[in-house]
């Protein structure tokens, strides 16, 4: 998916010189995404990466300094298809380990040329702003901030946290 992906959209060396050139949006936080960062060298940490929470086995390769995009999508049909390509062997993740090898890739991927409009708040590079929170006191970066009641909130204040603190006993 990498690999085709890069091509695609005109990154041939994503860990040396068009490293800052690339940008991935993944749409599933399952073993694909680690995959596409061992593969481009992109990550959330470097900002290099996003992920949309959609739960489709799919990711978008961007091209920042052309605007060239593709998503590429995981067809569910290649898992069946499998058997066509190596029906000698019946544990089916061996299988399609070795079909996925020599599968054509119109058989293993959608392929679309799309248009992605990166906020430049979610643009790799130094935070454009931080705040407190006028609730909780933790600091927000990158515009993640809510006003709410003419208060600037992080969002846990603002639409209530995952967490909840412990108190502490004396």
């Amino acid at each position: 998916m990498s690999m085709i992906g890069l091509a695609a959209i005109g990154i041939y060396d994503p860990k040396g010189l068009d490293r800052k050139k690339l940008y991935v949006l993944v749409e599933i936080d399952r073993c694909a995404t680690d995959a596409i960062q061992s593969v481009t060298g992109c990550s959330l940490g470097k900002r290099s990466m996003r992920w949309i929470d959609y739960g489709i086995m799919a990711a978008t390769f961007v091209n920042l300094e052309t605007g060239k995009a593709v998503r590429i999508l995981a067809r569910e049909e290649s898992r069946e298809l499998s058997k066509k390509y190596c029906p000698e062997i019946e544990n089916k993740y061996q299988r399609q380990l070795d079909a996925y090898r020599v599968m054509p890739e119109e058989e293993l991927f959608t392929i679309e040329e799309v248009q992605v409009s990166i906020p430049q708040e979610d643009m790799p590079g130094r935070p454009l702003k931080r705040i407190q929170c006028e609730s909780c006191g933790d600091w927000v970066q990158d515009c993640r901030d809510m006003e709410q009641d003419g208060k600037l909130l992080c969002r846990g204040c603002a639409q209530g946290k995952y967490y909840s603190r412990i108190e502490k006993k004396d």
